[in-house]
């Protein structure tokens, strides 16, 4: 099923769900996104609205595809540079391959934490995510930094006198400029050793206007998405940037079917390599 073939009911497993606190009043975030990659994991409501954005904007799903193809580029790159600890914050519903996977076609005793505040990620976890040893998975918001570092998952997960790497992939435009982005990301990685790696995408409206109706259907679903401009991506890793001296790719935009066209992929993506002493 490709989107855009509407379906009358939801597809999602009941038994994986139950007993969770799971608002189908109003789209997701997470949910829309695995519709954009193709999956089955949503509601009658997240279809309609990403329905919406993609008969405004159709070039989300390449850039929907684009930025999955990064986040597992940056993973391989960061397991091959002899990373064996991943933090992955605003997992998402599983799509496979997912991040110990990848990660483990290099290097199988890579430990994974990953972060997700979505009831439905969840559920998903116990049965996609953690049923191997080295994985764990830590309900906690990105938006609240230490508690992420201070959860049982983590801690018990994550070795932090060792290099990390932290993925936060399509994770900050969902975080307004009032929660200061760049001092969650500072918060996140000041433990982080030299050899650490910090992985951003961020939406941006760079190369198109802004997206009212992306906007008007984000702003009435359970997150709304920051204006992505580049007054707003660029300083945010520039901050931390000079915090966390680093080498590396830096910030591109990232491929698509559309990117030689004349809309292109709406992500950017970066990648740093480096700690609190500077890169090693």
């Amino acid at each position: 099923r490709l989107p855009g073939q509407r379906l009358s009911a939801s597809r999602i497993s009941e038994s994986l769900v139950s007993g969770q606190d799971i608002d189908t009043s109003k789209p997701h975030p997470a949910r829309m996104y695995d519709y954009y990659l193709g999956g089955k994991d949503n509601y009658e409501i997240d279809r309609e609205a990403a329905e919406r954005i993609i008969r405004q904007s159709p070039d989300i799903l390449d850039s929907a595809r684009a930025n999955r193809q990064f986040l597992l580029r940056a993973v391989r790159t960061v397991v091959a540079s002899g990373v064996r600890q991943i933090i992955d914050i605003g997992t998402g519903i599983p799509t496979s391959p997912n991040t110990h996977e990848v990660a483990r076609e290099i290097a199988p005793d890579t430990r994974v934490v990953y972060i997700d505040n979505d009831p439905i990620v969840a559920a998903h976890a116990d049965a996609k995510l953690t049923s191997t040893p080295g994985t764990h998975f830590a309900s906690a918001d990105a938006r609240r930094p230490a508690d992420i570092l201070a959860h049982p998952a983590v801690r018990d997960g994550i070795d932090f006198s060792r290099p990390v790497a932290l993925l936060l992939v399509a994770v900050l435009h969902f975080i307004s400029d009032t929660e200061d982005p760049a001092g969650i990301i500072a918060t996140l990685t000041e433990p982080m050793v030299p050899g650490s790696h910090l992985v951003i995408s961020h939406g941006t409206v760079d190369f198109h206007g802004p997206d009212r109706v992306a906007d008007e259907v984000y702003r009435t679903s359970t997150a709304r998405v920051e204006p992505a401009r580049s007054r707003r991506d660029r300083p945010v890793l520039r901050r931390v940037h000079d915090a966390r001296s680093g080498a590396g790719p830096g910030a591109a935009v990232a491929p698509g079917r559309a990117a030689a066209g004349r809309r292109g992929a709406r992500v950017r993506r970066g990648l740093r390599r480096g700690g609190p002493q500077g890169p090693m």
